[in-house]
């Protein structure tokens, strides 16, 4: 008699490595299939964590109508947002940004970077920039790096959260203002900086200045 082998069960995708909160599967499961927008991911992961949208601004910061308008997908939040989403949900501000896959390297021509609009392109609306990540395939990335443009805009509004940035101008001219502090920056030069400071960037002159950014925050 030939004994039957039991079903041998799947080994779980190291893609979900990055979800910091067992609770999420969930999303690591959409996300990895690319059917989700970053404002369904967010809806999402509130969902999973039970939290009303009154809830979410409490832990955030941002107001009841911003989140909705982001859930919606009618507006991009700020890169500063969406490190706060990521803090009160449990979850790694990159995932709403791109899931990623489970590669040791990941490349992305310059042909292939994907612009994010603050103002989802509606020109109606100006924050100041937008960017385009320099990483979106890789998953439990560590660091955020992108590719920023700032535009000129009359107001500016200081951000704080957690982490930290480091910042290379390219191309223009921008100034930049940590806690009490400014500095003007040209083409070369570099800062480096605690986010948790409040603090803004934008560009001077009148001509838009494009930037290396990278953002660090912890888990």
């Amino acid at each position: 008699m030939v004994k039957k082998e039991g079903r041998r069960r799947r080994p779980e995708s190291k893609a979900e490595d990055f979800i910091t909160h067992p609770a999420q599967m969930d999303l690591a499961r959409m996300g990895s299939k690319g059917e989700a927008s970053l404002g369904d991911r967010i809806r999402k992961a509130r969902e999973i964590h039970r939290l009303t949208i009154r809830e979410l601004s409490d832990r955030t910061g941002i107001d009841e109508d911003t989140l909705k308008r982001i859930e919606a997908n009618s507006m991009i939040p700020p890169l500063g947002e969406l490190v706060k989403l990521g803090k009160a949900l449990e979850t790694r501000m990159g995932y709403f940004i791109s899931p990623g896959t489970d590669k040791p390297m990941t490349l992305v021509r310059a042909h292939q970077r994907r612009e994010t609009s603050r103002h989802s392109g509606k020109r109606s609306e100006r924050y100041g920039y937008f960017y385009e990540s320099l990483a979106p395939e890789k998953a439990n990335r560590l660091m955020e790096p992108f590719m920023i443009t700032l535009t000129a805009t009359e107001e500016v509004q200081p951000s704080s959260h957690d982490g930290q940035e480091f910042l290379f101008v390219l191309e223009g001219q921008m100034m930049a203002q940590v806690g009490g502090q400014k500095e003007l920056l040209a083409p070369g030069d570099a800062i480096y900086y605690d986010s948790n400071k409040p603090h803004f960037v934008k560009c001077v002159g009148g001509k838009e200045a494009k930037i290396l950014a990278v953002l660090f925050t912890e888990k």
